[in-house]
């Protein structure tokens, strides 16, 4: 096949008017849990927004014409609803056309910051809640190139600080036409086996590129008057945080030497506490680069690591130091140490808790409650305990040990409130907590609320979903009253905001977003249980065009698609993990369009793979691969859906790695369709997926498991789909290049769409409209 370029095509208009619905607003309360405040979302942006100029630098990617990412989404509406009586209030002042990123409510709920890009840069504005108006606070200075809020709120609602672009940076630095020289790099001796990252810096004028643009001033500004006080040095700042009270500040610093192996999260930085004025009062630790990480999953830094404040003091600092030198391999009672260091941090820091596992977060209350996380990747495990924060002579009490796998026994996540630092702390009420969780069980997930006793341990069910609804409870508005504020949805309605008095069991919708996806309607969806030919329980959920019936229409095309997932554990391997009562929504990349095309859709059906006890998972994935297929195949069958003459199968990113291995080694399909994928593991030495082993540590299961060394196996048609512009780990737009050159030359039907300026997820409406032509024409053509 040669080389063709042609322009956009569109697929059938059912398809075509369901990527155009109109989507549900994004939703916020506010700290008071008084009001939502509903963000209206545009529609998909054009491939001449999405093409606009992008800097690809150390991880992360730049708009250079607004300094902020290029690959953000927004909003472009904002409007408030009280949740008691319903009333809806729309914020006047704002741009037409708004482009609204960054939104947060003030701690005392009265007024709302959000950014808004504009051509030449990113602007600060305000809401009055009050009087339901927006203005600009800043002109366009934001800094918004980093990972994290370009600005956070001072604990009075009085003040913000934000990140600004200097004053008098200059021009941005010019491409050399001449080299200076080679770009050179040199291995010392030690380890660096580390993963496959994109976007990675390459040279000199790419590090002054990084630093112009990421470099920025720290911004105090009063919300009332716009008085604004520069604090302390410039730098890249990679993030900031207040203390709770509002008087220091908590100020990550990258500095050079950069690194060409990783991206920035990695490289060197420095931690400092300022004054809230700016001024330096104490160095808390300057972190190498990280390139010698030791490999696996439970793999860290050494030394000290995850910087963070007390919740629930005005300014104490803790962090966790490793003491297995970050090594997983490294056989040790104690993983990680916790350590404290109150204001005004001149004192030496205070040991507190030990971890046997790797530490994984606080969730604080107060001196006397605080609860831990810790895990470990090698068994799944997890490890929840309570302690007391002031009380250094206080064992731990372990609350939950359980493998994070096994979802039906999962107990689900403590509550929190604000308190008076505007803080998210646990919601405590006497010796009770509260606990939300997913539900799952043999009959799919059925989300509920626990109040657990802290003195027995117990857990007493308040309330839980039940069929035909799937309703999530999302924040405990009342712990006294016991009321709750959820979001319900069932097959053919749209998820809402409810009200749910538990004591009397009386509901009050809050919102009402429709059912845009009108050919959906009359769709039927089905969570189809089977089992795989070593008895592991499997899960998928059939969609099949409205009207059908298997006995007068019979026998259907199938369109399946999935995406494989590890699993220590075969009990938990074969865990439902869906609910059949959830509205069918339609992403962009969903596979659920053809339905109105006549397909049977058999979506995310089990594709399991386990290795228990010392074995790997993928020392065993192909025939785990093949028979999770076959099962899938066999029950849509059995039920007298498929025709097993026309199946096609399909995924992204590794699913489309499954894809492209079910070809080369079944003859199940009649044709595949696989995006943005990798097919050479040989591209990925250090580790892919949840894989640990290098390529030279494990050749053969690298081998074995990569379609591109299967390629002269694989006859049915295969469509790749790439990103130009993938920027996800591992999946090289040369992957999907470098595998059709293997197809062609071995003579399968195979077709190559490379999609311009589009990431590892497409965005520009363009790019998906003609992916969706691409794998309609596909399927009408194969199957």
């Amino acid at each position: 096949m040669n080389l063709q370029i042609q322009g956009y095509q569109q697929p059938p208009k059912a398809i075509k008017d369901l990527i155009d619905a109109p989507s549900t607003p994004g939703v916020s309360i506010n700290p008071a849990r008084t009001l939502l405040l509903l963000m209206g979302r545009p529609s998909l942006p054009s491939i001449e927004e999405v093409a606009q100029p992008e800097l690809r630098l150390a991880g992360i990617r730049i708009n250079p014409r607004t300094n902020g990412s290029s690959r953000a989404g927004y909003y472009n509406s904002l409007t408030l609803k009280s949740i008691k009586t319903g009333e809806e209030i729309d914020i006047t002042g704002l741009p037409h056309d708004s482009k609204i990123q960054n939104v947060s409510w003030s701690p005392k709920s009265d007024k709302i910051a959000f950014t808004i890009t504009v051509a030449d840069g990113m602007e600060l504005w305000i809401a009055d809640v009050l009087s339901a108006s927006a203005k600009k606070f800043t002109p366009a200075i934001i800094n918004d190139t980093m990972s994290g809020s370009p600005y956070i709120w001072l604990a009075d609602g009085q003040y913000l600080i934000f990140k600004s672009i200097l004053k008098d940076r200059g021009e941005a630095p010019k491409e050399p036409l001449v080299p200076l020289g080679p770009t050179i790099q040199e291995s010392n001796g030690v380890e660096a086996a580390v993963r496959t990252y994109q976007d990675l810096l390459k040279n000199k004028f790419d590090e002054d590129l990084f630093e112009y643009y990421t470099t920025s001033q720290l911004v105090k500004i009063h919300i009332d008057n716009g008085d604004q006080q520069p604090l302390g040095k410039s730098g890249i700042i990679r993030s900031f945080s207040p203390s709770p009270d509002g008087n220091y500040l908590l100020v990550l610093t990258t500095r050079r030497p950069f690194s060409y192996l990783v991206p920035y999260s990695k490289f060197p930085f420095t931690v400092d506490i300022w004054d809230i004025s700016g001024n330096k009062i104490k160095e808390i630790a300057n972190i190498p680069a990280a390139e010698d990480i030791p490999k696996g999953f439970g793999a860290t830094r050494k030394g000290r690591r995850s910087f963070m404040w007390r919740l629930d003091q005005p300014a104490t600092l803790y962090w966790v130091e490793a003491q297995d030198e970050g090594n997983p391999r490294i056989e040790v009672a104690v993983r990680d140490k916790l350590y404290f260091l109150k204001a005004p941090f001149q004192s030496s820091p205070t040991e507190h808790l030990s971890f046997a596992l790797r530490f994984g977060g606080i969730s604080w209350c107060d001196g006397n409650l605080a609860i831990s996380r810790e895990w470990w990747w090698q068994n799944r495990r997890e490890i929840t305990k309570a302690f007391a924060p002031d009380d250094i002579n206080e064992a731990a009490d372990t609350l939950f040990d359980r493998s994070w796998e096994d979802q039906y026994n999962n107990p689900g996540t403590f509550q929190l409130q604000r308190n008076l630092y505007g803080r998210s702390i646990l919601l405590k009420e006497g010796e009770k907590l509260f606990l939300t969780g997913q539900g799952a069980s043999v009959e799919g997930n059925k989300p509920f609320i626990d109040e657990y006793n802290l003195k027995t341990k117990t857990t007493k069910r308040l309330w839980q979903s039940a069929p035909p609804y799937y309703e999530v409870p999302l924040i405990l508005l009342d712990a006294k009253a016991l009321k709750l504020l959820t979001a319900k949805e069932s097959v053919s309605d749209n998820p809402n905001f409810f009200i749910r008095h538990l004591k009397n069991e009386k509901t009050e919708q809050i919102t009402h977003f429709p059912n845009v996806y009108k050919a959906l309607k009359e769709v039927k969806k089905e969570l189809i249980k089977y089992k795989r030919e070593d008895g592991i329980d499997l899960t998928g959920t059939l969609y099949l065009p409205a009207g059908y019936n298997a006995a007068r229409d019979g026998r259907l095309p199938v369109l399946m698609w999935a995406y494989p997932r590890e699993y220590k554990s075969k009990d938990t391997a074969g865990q439902v993990k869906d609910s059949p009562y959830r509205f069918i929504r339609i992403g962009a990349h969903s596979p659920i369009y053809w339905v109105t095309q006549g397909y049977a859709v058999f979506d995310n059906f089990g594709m399991p793979i386990i290795g228990e006890g010392e074995e790997e998972p993928n020392e065993t994935f192909l025939p785990q691969l093949v028979a999770g297929a076959k099962a899938a195949i066999d029950i849509l069958d059995q039920m007298g859906v498929a025709d097993k003459n026309r199946i096609a199968v399909g995924g992204h990113s590794y699913g489309a790695f499954m894809t492209a291995n079910l070809l080369a080694h079944s003859g199940l399909f009649a044709a595949g369709i696989a995006r943005s994928g990798a097919f050479n593991r040989t591209l990925t030495p250090f580790g892919f997926q949840s894989e640990e082993r290098t390529f030279w540590e494990a050749p053969d299961v690298y081998m074995k498991m990569s379609p591109f060394t299967h390629a002269d196996k694989i006859k049915a048609p295969l469509l790749l789909i790439h990103g130009e512009a993938d920027n996800n780990s591992g999946t090289y737009p040369m992957q999907s290049e470098r595998f059709y050159a293997a197809l062609k030359g071995h003579g399968a039907s195979a077709r190559l769409v490379m999609l311009p300026h589009e990431s590892h997820s497409y965005r520009a409406r363009e790019s998906l409209l003609h992916m969706l032509w691409e794998m309609d024409t596909w399927l009408k053509k194969y199957v």
